[in-house]
């Protein structure tokens, strides 16, 4: 619930979110191993030699860890994929200052392709994701994805989805506009031509001037 909730600002009020892919969890784990080891080593260096300098230097050094943590863990929690009903929504975290996203109608996707490679990924299944759009040609690829077949499919299968209501919906307006054209036309047919108005004829008259 908190996970949609933070994601939902980037969504439109009428667009639904479908799924949140995030990279797998190993990927997390190699994140956030070295710096909680850093934040264990502070502490155990603290335990060993409890003095007022070592004090002072657990505290930087713990402080360090814990904001290296954090980057960690933004860098791999806000790089994710936010798939609705609409598109694809890219979202890259490149420090504390410097976010960005990137919106991929369904419309404007020619392809959708998986890539899994080597031992590990294979055992794990998790894979490369990358979506090449139409209007310019650009690749866009999200990496370490969990499942990244399932996740392919659903993608496709949201693109097919919309696809389809839109082809509807332009089929329903042209459809009006020709049922208001023809409609007009008829009507035209049935209303008689307005008779124009005789105007009366002025008769000149002539004088004739004695000389």
């Amino acid at each position: 619930m908190f996970e949609r909730s933070l994601f939902r600002q980037h969504l439109e009020a009428d667009e639904e979110l479908i799924m949140i892919v995030h990279k797998h969890w190993l990927i997390g784990v190699r994140e956030f191993f070295w710096p909680l080891v850093s934040l264990v080593c502070s502490g155990v260096i603290l335990y060993v030699a409890p003095v007022k300098i070592v004090l002072y230097v657990f505290l930087v050094w713990a402080a360090a860890s814990v904001i290296w943590f954090a980057r960690n863990f933004f860098d791999y929690y806000l790089d994710a994929w936010i798939i609705t009903n609409i598109g694809v929504i890219d979202l890259a975290w490149h420090g504390w200052f410097h976010r960005q996203s990137t919106r991929i109608l369904y419309s404007d996707i020619q392809g959708v392709t998986n890539e899994i490679q080597g031992i590990l990924s294979t055992l794990f299944n998790f894979g490369k994701l990358t979506i090449e759009k139409i209007s310019t040609g650009a690749l866009i690829s999200l990496e370490q994805v969990p499942h990244p077949r399932d996740v392919e499919m659903i993608i496709l299968r949201n693109m097919e989805s919309y696809m389809h209501s839109k082809n509807m919906k332009n089929a329903k307006h042209v459809q009006e506009i020709l049922s208001t054209f023809i409609a007009d036309q008829i009507h035209a047919e049935k209303t008689p031509p307005k008779k124009e108005e005789s105007k009366p004829v002025k008769k000149k008259r002539f004088s004739l001037k004695k000389a």
